[in-house]
C-alpha cells in the first residue's frame, strides 16, 4: 500500500486512520532539528495525524516504553502498530518509511509500544 493508499485509509473511519508520533526529548539537539522535518511531513500529509511526544515531559503518556535513541518514530494504522524505532533525522528517511508503513505487517512484539499507540489515539 502506498502513501496515497495510506492517505485514503485516513479518509476511512477513525479506526483505520494513520498516526505518526515522534518520541524525543527536550535536551536532545538532534530532536531540535527534527522539528522541521516533522513539520514538513505534517504539511505533506495533512490526512495523517502527527504527534510530538517529549518522553520526559509526557512520561505518564509514554508509560513503560523504553526510548533510548532519538528521534524514534511510532507509526500506527488504526489500532495496528506498524513501526516503532529510531530513524535518521532526515526528511527522505521519514518519507520512505511513511510510504512503506501501510505495507508493513502489524507488530505484536512490543506491548509497551502498542499500549502507547492506544493511549495516543484516545488522548491526543
Amino acid at each position: 500500500m502506498s502513501t496515497a493508499t495510506m492517505s485514503a485509509a485516513a479518509a476511512a473511519p477513525q479506526v483505520q486512520s494513520p498516526l505518526v508520533a515522534c518520541l524525543c526529548a527536550a535536551w536532545c539537539r538532534t530532536c531540535d532539528g527534527y522539528h522541521e522535518v516533522f513539520a514538513a511531513l505534517r504539511e505533506q500529509h495533512p490526512d495523517i495525524r502527527f504527534i510530538w511526544v517529549d518522553v520526559e515531559d509526557d512520561e505518564e503518556l509514554v508509560g513503560d516504553l523504553e526510548v533510548e535513541t532519538f528521534p524514534t518514530l511510532l507509526i500506527g494504522l488504526g489500532e495496528q502498530l506498524r513501526f516503532v524505532g529510531p530513524v535518521t533525522p532526515h526528511l527522505a528517511t521519514a518519507q520512505r518509511l511513511l510510504a512503506s508503513a501501510a505495507e508493513l505487517p502489524a507488530l505484536h512484539a512490543d506491548p509497551a509500544a502498542q499500549a502507547l499507540l492506544m493511549r495516543l489515539r484516545r488522548s491526543c
